[in-house]
């Protein structure tokens, strides 16, 4: 066997100032929950009702604050309310948020990672908190089907370009 080192040298590549700064970075900085509350007004009344079929509601909403050069406060409120008949059941309310760092991208790019990536990073965790939450009260499991908020971003869009005047 020979002992022949690897004489090659190494040669750093200086990256120009200019393409790190166009460096397109988004990354979640942390997640916490910044409202959760529960109700069940007609329990434990409810629990005594045979073959209930409940009307389950789902309202979401996104939003979001500028909190400096990047950095992003995005929100995800979800309420649940779930009634039979004329009484309410339970009335399910979490708002899961985290801070995004978002940089080199477009105001326009900006504007649809807000409303598409970062919900759809904060869903599973509001899914979860929403599901443990329902059946932690006694009521049977709730899971939250998939939201696919690219295409509401794409109808909003797309409504927004009709009520612009031409």
């Amino acid at each position: 066997m020979s002992d022949k080192k690897n004489n090659k040298k190494e040669t750093p590549v200086e990256v120009p100032a200019e393409a790190q700064e166009n460096k397109k970075t988004v990354s979640l900085q942390t997640i916490y929950i910044k409202d959760i509350s529960f109700e069940a007004p007609n329990s434990p009344d409810v629990f005594l009702e045979k073959e209930v079929t409940p009307d389950t509601k789902l309202n979401i909403s996104n939003t979001h604050a500028k909190l400096g050069d990047g950095i992003y406060d995005v929100s995800l409120k979800v309420t649940v309310e779930s009634t039979y008949g004329d009484k309410t059941m339970f009335v399910a309310e979490v708002e899961q948020a985290g801070v995004f760092a978002i940089n080199g991208y477009s105001e326009e790019e900006v504007r649809a990672l807000i409303a598409v990536f970062c919900p759809n990073t904060l869903f599973p965790f509001i899914r979860e908190l929403v599901s443990g939450i329902v059946t932690k009260a006694g009521f049977p499991a709730l899971l939250l089907q998939p939201i696919n908020f690219d295409s509401i971003y794409s109808q909003a869009m797309e409504q927004q370009k009709d009520q612009k005047p031409n």
